[in-house]
């Protein structure tokens, strides 16, 4: 599977590099392709109810009220008109680069298998919509697609007559297809959208909105488009004639084309067996899954924070059970958990500042725990030398396995930046264990866990528990938020980080602190300090 998702990483890498430039990493459309699905769906539904004001049923009546919409009212109906054509062709598009992007990183798989799985349905009734809303203008493209269509569907032994016969001559197709055209048309968008909303009923926090200026940007962009080259209908279906060259929307009727070239059960069992690939492709093979987080009651207050953080929902928050004062504790969901370890970084007992006890915390993982990271930077404190000696804490997929440094910089690996807890930035400058601090993590808006750099963010910047204390210099600190493609950078910018610690005064030592209590309560606020 790798040999197929690795080309599409790099290209989608490269586009979205290229796409950082003017966009920046906030407003780059690669990252935001769920919501603008769902964007141009709003679009695509408000320009529709409009034009349906003026739509008329009937075998001449609907290509005369198109025209009438895109010629002789083309400054508004008409602009209507192209916008729901183009913003729909956007859907598409939107759809598939999602797909693509979420199938090259790994994204469909494990607990992501029931997001992909109903991803299906979403594809076959967004080419309905697409389908029946070309057969509406009953021009020569829709008769082409009638045909094409309904002798594609007669292939199947369901029909007790041909439903290609009513398209041979004009006196064999009267009003009352158009009725069902556009009852189709509208119950299709409907079931869409109630498809689309199961489609995010396991993602916590779904992001359905793409950023207000991106949106505003994508709008104008189709308005130009639309004014620039407005969609125009083909001469008007005449089925005592053979439809002669038309013009197909290529992101809708792709397919088309295949039905000259194939048979039709060529086609149908191309259908089938593409159908079913995407669906099975999360088990093809089946993900090797890490070990989900584990609660320690002895250490969990029931503030709440993991179940808050966690992007998956599998977190949640149940009465107590082992007779403690408080009145909740955490439970962990094994099927829902991708052991981010954000859950960790939110916790408020995650604190290295411990001399007594083997450090612990309310919630852990068990194959990297909070006592390993702990050790981690430890040792990457030893050895480092030099007047701006640098820790890099990271994620996986920013690190990329980069663990050497030189002599003043070293490199530790979390599974997520949302793992880090706040107190271990303090914790290395406090010690003495490096001069400067770096927090590396995936690119604003596309971190791989959903909200790691940003919980991470709002933690450091003190708008969200726990938060880091204000005693940490934070020009100690640096955050690198680095896109796939830009990977490479991240030792340049580690040595010019490195490189103004130079002109700091030397950062004094502050000496252990005393040890933090097994259990914290509620109403402490353990951060300021």
């Amino acid at each position: 599977m790798k040999l197929v998702q690795r080309p599409i990483c790099w290209g989608l890498d490269l586009v979205e590099r290229v796409l950082d430039w003017p966009f920046g990493q906030v407003w780059n459309p690669l990252r935001h392709l769920g919501a603008l699905g769902f964007f141009m769906y709003w679009i695509v539904a408000a320009t529709g109810i409009y034009l349906y004001i003026f739509f008329d049923t009937g075998i001449t009546a609907a290509y005369q009220s198109v025209e009438y919409m895109t010629h002789d009212q083309w400054y508004l109906a008409g602009v209507m008109r192209s916008l729901h054509r183009y913003a729909s062709d956007g859907m598409v598009l939107f759809m598939v680069l999602h797909l693509l992007r979420e199938f090259a990183r790994d994204r469909y798989r494990g607990v992501r298998w029931f997001s992909w799985v109903t991803g299906a349905p979403v594809i076959a009734l967004l080419f309905v919509c697409g389908i029946t809303g070309y057969w509406l203008v009953w021009d020569q493209l829709a008769q082409f697609i009638a045909v094409r269509t309904t002798e594609w569907f007669d292939w199947l032994p369901i029909f007790g007559t041909p439903i290609a016969a009513n398209f041979l001559t004009s006196d064999m197709l009267d009003d009352r297809f158009f009725s069902l055209m556009i009852f189709l048309h509208i119950a299709a968008p409907l079931l869409l959208l109630l498809v689309m909303w199961i489609h995010l009923w396991r993602v916590s926090r779904p992001k359905i909105h793409p950023p207000r200026g991106l949106a505003v940007g994508m709008f104008l962009a189709f308005i130009v488009l639309s004014l620039v080259k407005p969609a125009l209908s083909h001469a008007p279906a005449d089925l005592g004639k053979v439809a002669g060259i038309v013009n197909l929307d290529w992101f809708y009727l792709g397919f088309y084309p295949l039905l000259d070239y194939w048979s039709s059960g060529t086609v149908w069992a191309a259908a089938l067996i593409g159908t079913l690939t995407l669906v099975l492709l999360p088990w093809m093979p089946p993900m090797r899954r890490a070990p989900a987080a584990v609660v320690h009651l002895d250490h969990c207050n029931g503030c709440s924070r993991c179940a808050d953080d966690c992007p998956y929902g599998a977190v949640t928050m149940q009465p107590r059970t082992d007779g403690a004062k408080f009145d909740l504790e955490a439970v962990v969901n094994p099927t829902l958990c991708v052991s981010c370890g954000i859950c960790v970084g939110a916790c408020p007992s995650s604190t290295p500042f411990r001399r007594r006890r083997d450090i612990a915390t309310g919630i852990d993982l068990p194959h990297l725990s909070l006592a390993d990271l702990r050790e981690a930077v430890g040792k990457a404190s030893v050895g480092l030398v030099g007047d701006a000696r640098v820790i890099v804490i990271g994620c996986e997929n920013t690190l990329n396995g980069n663990t050497a440094g030189d002599v003043s910089t070293s490199y530790v690996t979390v599974l997520c930046a949302g793992m880090l807890p706040p107190p271990f930035i303090d914790y290395v400058l406090n010690r003495d264990l490096a001069d400067g601090v770096v927090v590396a993590g995936c690119a604003r808006e596309d971190c791989n866990n959903r909200f790691g750099n940003t919980w991470t963010e709002a933690r450091i910047d003190r708008t969200r528990d726990p938060t880091l204390r204000r005693r940490v210099p934070r020009e100690r600190l640096a955050r690198l938020w680095l896109a796939r493609g830009d990977r490479g950078s991240l030792g340049r910018r580690v040595s010019a980080f490195a490189e103004t610690l130079k002109s700091l005064p030397k950062l004094p030592h502050k000496g252990d602190e005393a040890p933090v209590p097994p259990v914290l309560r509620k109403s402490e606020n353990t951060e300021n300090a």
